[in-house]
């Protein structure tokens, strides 16, 4: 449980049993939870919720957009003066734009978030699987979302075929209309990876997907890089880490099998696929992810302006989130006083940075003491008993994978001490045969020193055994100390 007590969850099949969270409850998770949510407020989410996002269900939410999904031939009816005595007058009513979709999705997915298990396992094919999952169970003007969202997958030369019979399948609906539709619509959320002028217009590329272009008008296109001109000039930037424009397109099949884009928009995204509002973020950003601390990325969906939000909520120091805002040099002065408005009434646990200063400290993560982290604290402990106990491990495959566990510090003398991660290569240099044989092996990127010890006889290949790993060499060496230990599950 990540609070005491617990929160209330539920069990939803799938194609598996997810155990999921209740409406309304992410809040009264712990931070650290993959299931916690912020409070209402600190991102463009709450002015949508109740009028364009609606939960019928825990499995199936209603999204209501500023857009349609098809085009219906006939003009739009002209709009008169206002009537004297009209039958009717009805209030506005909030729909969600193209962006506002693509940051729903995003954060359905959880790609606005980061833990330090996500090093190195971004990629093009973990966007693919959860944002087509994240689609599931929405529905957008009737239809089921997942049926209209189209993500590529990740390109391979030698399946490229495979590959592209895949995508026509997948957007063969676009060349059936039905009656009184001109043009069915289909959304397209990929990389940019570039526009070149054509005969007709504009050719966009969208990475992953080299052996089809998608159409736009020359004119919408050059309306495109007004709106958008510091998010594609921030690709050229003079920065270590390039970012990645991210982009959404509702588009329609001008003829066969040629794609017309009818409304786009874009968003800013670091080389992990986490949101930007801008490049003024992406130094917090990184330096977060080399400290290894837990974040999330508030979005901001529809709001006329992300000042009011913090740029980033720190999950890891506390039994709440810290707000971390960014002031940009090259802010306007109007978001520069909202900015500083919101710092101002965020009392003291509200970090601040000047962008054209040096970056303060950050946030302490908690458990720690006077910067030491809890595992670097218990590594300097002299325990009686220190050992690593994980469980079954199954034979690496071939090739550069990295085959990942968890683990438990199982202290003899104060029993349960925390879990770790473990990474270690798919095929590691040096083998364990016998249980009394114990030589170091692999590092981890949470403990080290670290000896691994494998149940197996062959010594050849890692078999699906018990695995133990020890802090204290002298201890792990000692053949008659193992044994006693691989009967005795580590404490709940």
């Amino acid at each position: 449980m990540c609070v005491p007590g617990g929160v209330e969850m539920y069990i939803a099949k799938h194609a598996d049993y997810v155990v999921k969270r209740m409406p309304d409850t992410g809040h009264l998770h712990h931070p650290t939870c993959p299931s916690f949510e912020p409070e209402p407020g600190t991102s463009g989410l709450s002015e949508l919720i109740g009028e364009a996002i609606i939960e019928h269900s825990p499995d199936q939410v209603e999204v209501r957009t500023d857009f349609a999904i098809s085009r219906i031939p006939g003009k739009a009816m002209p709009g008169g003066a206002a009537l004297p005595d009209p039958a009717e007058i009805r209030a506005p009513r909030k729909r969600m734009s193209l962006r506002a979709l693509l940051h729903f999705l995003y954060e359905r997915a959880g790609f606005n978030r980061w833990y330090p298990a996500m090093e190195g396992r971004r990629n093009q094919g973990v966007l693919h699987k959860y944002l087509l999952q994240a689609s599931r169970g929405v529905v957008l003007k009737g239809a089921m979302l997942d049926e209209r969202l189209y993500v590529p997958e990740p390109f391979r030369s030698e399946f490229k075929e495979e590959i592209a019979a895949r995508r026509r399948k997948r957007l063969a609906l676009l060349l059936s209309p039905e009656d009184a539709v001109q043009f069915k619509m289909a959304i397209i959320v990929g990389e940019y990876n570039g526009s070149e002028s054509t005969t007709f217009g504009r050719r966009i590329s969208v990475r992953h997907m080299p052996d089809v272009s998608l159409c736009i008008d020359g004119k919408t296109w050059d309306r495109v890089e007004r709106s958008y001109g510091a998010i594609l000039q921030a690709r050229d930037a003079d920065v270590a880490c390039k970012p990645r424009v991210m982009m959404v397109a509702l588009i329609y099949a001008k003829g066969e099998q040629v794609y017309q884009v009818d409304t786009i928009s874009m968003m800013l995204t670091t080389e992990s696929w986490i949101p930007l509002d801008g490049l003024h973020e992406l130094p917090l950003i990184e330096a977060l992810q080399q400290e290894r601390r837990a974040f999330l990325k508030p979005l901001k969906y529809d709001a006329r302006t992300a000042a009011a939000f913090p740029n980033v909520l720190l999950l890891d120091s506390g039994e709440a989130p810290v707000p971390m805002h960014v002031v940009s040099p090259f802010a306007d002065a109007k978001e520069r006083a909202i900015k500083e408005k919101v710092v101002a009434n965020g009392g003291a646990s509200t970090w601040v940075w000047y962008a054209d200063r040096e970056m303060p400290a950050l946030p302490v993560p908690a458990g720690s003491r006077g910067g030491e982290s809890r595992r670097d604290a218990l590594m300097a402990e002299d325990p009686p008993v220190s050992v690593l106990v994980i469980g079954r491990m199954t034979t690496p495959s071939r090739g550069p994978r990295v085959n990942e566990g968890r683990a438990r510090i199982w202290r003899g003398d104060r029993g349960d001490a925390g879990q770790a991660r473990l990474r270690w290569p798919a095929r590691p240099k040096t083998t364990v045969g016998r249980r009394d044989q114990a030589k170091p092996a692999c590092s981890t990127t949470s403990m080290t020193p670290l000896l691994m010890v494998s149940s197996s006889s062959s010594g050849k290949r890692w078999s699906s055994k018990m695995l133990f790993i020890a802090v204290n060499p002298r201890i792990s060496a000692s053949p008659s100390f193992l044994p006693s230990i691989s009967t005795a599950p580590p404490p709940r």
